[in-house]
Formats: C-alpha cells, sequence, structure tokens
C-alpha cells in the first residue's frame, strides 16, 4: 500500500497514519520529498480499503501498489532517488563515471589507476579486493591488503572506492574500507547477502544476473530496501543470451525500462556487457544517450598485462577519449558529466 500525505501534513498527522499501518500488521518505509510524505506500507496484508485511509487527518491519497516489488516501485518516489556520498550525487543530473581495474594488483598498479581516472574526470575508483572467478586457480583478490591500498589511493586523488562483497562475513570489512559495496551479477540472487546488506546503512551497487529479467533485478533490490538501506543503484552489465560476438549481450533497452518501472539511479557496465575493449567506448555512450546516471567502466595503466579481464579494459588514453565523448552526448540529452 502507498499512503500520500498532503503537503504540510504534521509529524503528528503522519505518526497517527504509520500507527493505523503498524496495526494492522504492515512494515512501514518512509519516504520524504520535496512537498509530500510518502508511506509504503509492505506486508502481507490483503484486507483494506484504500479510502479508510484517505479520510485520515493530513492524506492526500492511497493506492494499493499491484507490483511485486514495492519499495523498488516508481511509485514509492515518483522523483526517483539520488544517492548522495560525500560530495558526489548519483541520480542527479550529473552522469558519474566510476572507473579503474577489475582487481587490486600492487600499489603503484592502484596508485596510477587512480591518478589516471581522477584526472579524466571519474568521480569512484572500483577495484576488486575479492574476486568471484569462474575458475579456483584464477587470482582471487588482495583481500583486506587490497582494500587498503585503494582506500590510500582514493583519497589522495579525492576519489571514492567502490569494491564487491561476496559474502556477509565480508560486510564489515568492506564497509570500513568502501564507499559503495557492489554486488556482483553471480550473486544478484544471493538472498541472505542481500539481507544482511539491508541492514548496513553503505551504499550499494547491484548488478543485474548473467540471466536475470528486469523484474528479477528490481525483486533482488526490494530485498536491500525492505530492510532499510535506501542508498540502492542498480547496473545493467549485460546479459547471457545465444550471441557469441560479445562476453554478453549489453541490454541498452534496460536503462529506460528500469528508469520507468523504478526510482533507483542505474549504471552501465559496458566493459563487462561487451568483454571487448573495442567495443566499451560505443556502448558507453549508447548507455549515456538512453538515460544512463553512470558508468562502471574497467581501466588499467598496462590493461595487457592485467590478472584479470585484461581484454574489456581500456587504456588510459582510451578512456580519457571516452570521457570526452560521453560529456558532449550528456550535455545532448539534458545532463552533465
Amino acid at each position: 500500500m502507498l499512503v500520500v500525505m498532503q503537503a504540510g501534513a504534521s509529524e503528528q498527522q503522519v505518526q497517527g497514519v504509520i500507527d493505523r499501518l503498524v496495526n494492522m500488521g504492515f512494515t512501514v518505509h518512509r519516504s520524504t520529498g520535496v512537498t509530500h510524505t510518502v508511506l509504503g506500507g509492505v506486508g502481507p496484508v490483503e484486507d483494506f480499503e484504500p479510502a479508510d485511509f484517505e479520510v485520515l487527518d493530513g492524506v492526500k491519497e492511497c493506492h494499493r501498489i499491484i507490483s511485486p516489488y514495492k519499495l523498488a516501485s516508481r511509485s514509492f518516489k515518483p522523483g526517483g532517488t539520488v544517492v548522495k556520498i560525500k560530495d558526489v550525487e548519483i541520480g542527479g543530473n550529473s552522469v558519474v563515471v566510476m572507473a579503474g581495474p577489475c582487481s587490486v594488483e600492487n600499489v603503484d598498479q592502484i596508485e596510477m589507476s587512480a591518478e589516471i581516472v581522477a584526472k579524466a574526470g571519474a568521480k569512484v575508483i572500483r577495484g576488486g579486493a575479492f574476486k568471484p572467478r569462474s575458475s579456483p586457480y584464477s587470482f582471487q583478490g588482495m583481500g583486506e591488503e587490497g582494500l587498503k591500498i585503494m582506500r590510500a589511493a582514493a583519497d589522495r586523488n579525492g576519489l571514492l572506492v567502490i569494491s564487491e562483497v561476496m559474502d556477509q562475513s565480508q560486510l564489515p570489512l568492506l564497509c570500513e574500507y568502501a564507499d559503495i559495496l557492489q554486488v556482483g551479477a553471480r550473486n544478484m540472487q544471493n538472498f541472505n547477502l542481500l539481507r544482511a546488506i539491508g541492514n548496513v546503512r553503505t551504499p550499494v551497487l547491484l548488478k543485474r544476473g548473467i540471466s536475470a529479467t528486469v523484474e528479477e533485478l528490481l525483486l533482488s533490490a526490494e530485498y536491500i530496501l525492505s530492510g532499510g538501506n535506501y542508498d540502492v543503484m542498480l547496473c545493467e552489465r549485460g546479459i547471457r543470451t545465444y550471441e557469441t560476438m560479445t562476453r554478453n549481450t549489453m541490454d541498452i533497452s534496460a536503462i529506460p525500462v528500469v528508469k520507468k518501472l523504478s526510482h533507483l539511479p542505474i549504471l552501465g557496465d559496458p566493459s563487462h556487457g561487451t568483454g571487448k575493449r573495442e567495443f566499451v567506448v560505443p556502448m558507453a555512450r549508447a548507455a549515456v544517450a538512453a538515460g544512463a546516471d553512470g558508468l562502471l567502466v574497467e581501466v588499467h595503466p598496462d590493461p595487457d598485462r592485467a590478472v584479470s579481464d585484461g581484454a574489456q579494459t581500456l587504456k588510459p588514453g582510451q578512456f580519457e577519449e571516452m570521457m570526452q565523448q560521453i560529456r558532449l552526448i550528456a550535455q545532448a540529452v539534458g545532463r552533465s558529466a
């Protein structure tokens, strides 16, 4: 259920509606906009009439939410969510770029990467300290030492840090060093992990699963939102199809679809979306044109020697060119980058 309070409704009136919802068995989530407070009642309760709430003091309107995802629905927050981390806003007018290597390999690599991406205009450095790899014999990451290296390099260059969390036991460590938790495609439906992330207050980037539908992505976001962590961002990173010319098929259409269905910001990941360096920049341009709130891109000082995903990683010059191009496209669609 969705209860929209009148503009200027008092805190007493809002609390009165919350108490009524709780007494009926709903869990209440509050969203305060510029003019209206919206109360989302989530639960198995079906025996209610919206009209019973519309007569309560301070209530403007009440609706049933028929979609399976309630808190991720656009109707819960029609104006859209802007995730604010220090001086960076994701979901606002600016297209925010998160860039860096696939894995943290050593101090020099991360220091050079941070300088490269910061100079070109990125706001966040990415890098995996814990790496989920298809083969158990592949490089698995540097763990806590890698996070320390990332944090130090980010602070020296005025960047935020995003890094992947693979299970609940890693959450305290990631929350200590990272500004954004990344949930990879393999963990999109790791519901125990999603519930645990819902209990922390560190922003999270949730990647679309390898073969997941948009609805399944939004339902996974619902797990995090229902725990009270409302700083959720989504990421289109390509899905598995019959096509073999690229690593994945990057579903650009998912970006405007998510924009219609949900208030959550959505980013595009053209590196995993294509798996081939030569296609990353064109798909980055396409994602911005389609309305993406940001990009997640792999960049390495020497990608041909990267320990993981070198084939899809941009060289510094290519990344600088990409940033110049997406600024022009962002401007053309009424945004900045």
